[in-house]
């Protein structure tokens, strides 16, 4: 019976599958190292709350690292560091490799933007003697979670005559904040007939910025103007050039360790710039890759990924293009031969709200960087689906430069499920899938991640660029 029992047990850790806590089995060094990459990272989430802040981040990090930015016609060799500025809200930085561009890049694509409330064209309005703007939210959030917490202001106003004013409130300690109001529960009983959808109402997201009136008798609009002579004095600017502005309120707190063993990290903006932060960071500890590497850091993907800095938009391919022409090749060529890691996070399990998830198939925190082979919704749809052939590629690598993974989907089928830029860089003839980090409260103004699994993300970067 022993003999069996051990024969059992050899066959079991043979033949079958076993996740582990990736804590158990990295080494007390390891966990330093991770905790000290997480205080970088940390760093990071708080000087770039949006996609333009990320973006000034990012090029004086990788100037600071010996990249240089990239014009058309210059001459390229391999270890050359390269970067590509689009419109302020995307970037692109190259690494040339030692093997012929024709035999394909290695691209990891991150997204930059978060969900948040962005200011309308109209915003500032008085109502019984107090100033508020009006918002459309961007991405998808549950609405009531932006009600009455410390928001901060960030973005640029164009002004009349071109000039550009750029805005943060709300950051500094001495800083005022804003936030968005809900009523008492003592005279909510309507309000809380509503599903949770309808708690708070996209119109009712109206942002609280001031209640003392202008000190002159018979003034309508008293406050609204009060706040504009204090916007005048500090920007220069006047009620029409919100006009010309991107204004986006984001959450004014700051990133902090979770846990009494510190083994998270909550804070705004996680989606997805925990994978935009451990792929840059890739990319600046890169040098003399054998294959080219390359990084794009991109806008819109919260909305789908239109426009001209979203990564539906031909940027990324014309970038590629304008690289293979340095060596004599063709952009289609370089692309085909390509192979991407779409870097965005997933779900983790949460044992809150475990109905959800399928636990055969999702991922779980401190279990390491999560690939996943498809995303979409139910049946599927808006996903790449990688073959087997590059998950096998990819789970090879990963194995070899011992890096801590795991699979996952983003919940049940029926459930609804989501998107990434994957689908955007495929069309492009591009082998691609999903790398990334499990996240709790996904698309919430604070979210959770764990410090291993970041980590381990970015060790997946390293291992497929260098």
């Amino acid at each position: 019976m022993s003999k069996e029992k051990s024969e059992g047990k050899e066959l079991k850790k043979a033949l079958l599958s076993k996740k582990e806590n990736a804590f158990l089995k990295m080494k007390s060094e390891d966990i330093k190292k991770c905790d000290k990459f997480c205080e970088g990272y940390k760093a990071f989430l708080d000087a770039a709350k949006t996609e333009r802040e990320a973006v000034e981040y990012t090029i004086k990090l990788i100037e600071d690292n010996g990249f240089v930015e990239y014009k058309p016609g210059m001459k390229l060799k391999a270890g050359d560091k390269i970067y590509r500025n689009n419109r302020g809200k995307a970037v692109m930085m190259a690494v040339i490799g030692k093997e012929d561009i024709k035999k394909g890049v290695r691209l990891c694509a991150a997204h930059i933007d978060s969900p948040r409330l962005d200011l309308k064209q109209c915003p500032l309005y008085e109502d019984t003697e107090m100033a508020l703007f009006k918002t459309h939210y961007y991405g998808g959030i549950k609405k009531y979670q932006w009600a009455v917490s410390p928001l901060a202001l960030h973005g640029v106003i164009v002004k009349a005559d071109g000039s550009k004013v750029k805005v943060t409130i709300g950051e500094d300690e001495d800083d005022p904040v804003f936030c968005v109001n809900d009523l008492l529960p003592h005279l909510a009983g309507d309000q809380m007939k509503r599903n949770l959808a309808q708690g708070i109402k996209g119109e009712e997201l109206n942002i609280v910025i001031g209640s003392r009136p202008f000190k002159e008798d018979g003034l309508s609009d008293a406050v609204k103007l009060n706040i504009m002579q204090i916007l005048n004095e500090k920007y220069g600017i006047v009620e029409d050039d919100f006009l010309s502005a991107e204004l986006e309120a984001v959450p004014a707190f700051k990133a902090k360790d979770i846990g009494f063993d510190r083994s998270m990290i909550g804070a705004y903006g996680h989606d997805d710039r925990v994978c935009a932060y451990t792929a840059l960071m890739a990319a600046v500890k890169c040098s003399n890759p054998k294959h080219t590497a390359v990084t794009v850091l991109t806008d819109k993907e919260e909305t789908g990924s239109d426009g001209n800095t979203g990564l539906q938009s031909a940027y990324l391919k014309y970038f590629i293009a304008d690289l293979a022409a340095e060596f004599g090749a063709e952009g289609r060529e370089v692309l085909s031969n390509s192979q991407c890691m779409s870097a965005d996070v997933n779900a983790a399990f949460d044992p809150t709200f475990p109905d959800v998830m399928d636990k055969r198939n999702c991922a779980f925190i401190n279990y390491g960087v999560v690939v996943t082979k498809f995303t979409g919704a139910r049946g599927k749809s808006g996903t790449s689906d990688a073959s087997a052939e590059f998950v096998g590629k990819i789970r090879s690598l990963l194995d070899e430069n011992k890096v801590i993974w795991q699979t996952g989907e983003l919940g049940k089928v029926d459930m609804g499920g989501g998107g990434t830029v994957a689908a955007y860089i495929a069309n492009l003839n591009v082998d691609t899938i999903d790398v990334g980090v499990p996240v709790l409260s996904m698309h919430a103004p604070f979210e959770t991640v764990s410090k291993i699994d970041v980590y381990q993300t970015y060790k997946a970067f390293e291992a497929f660029i260098k």
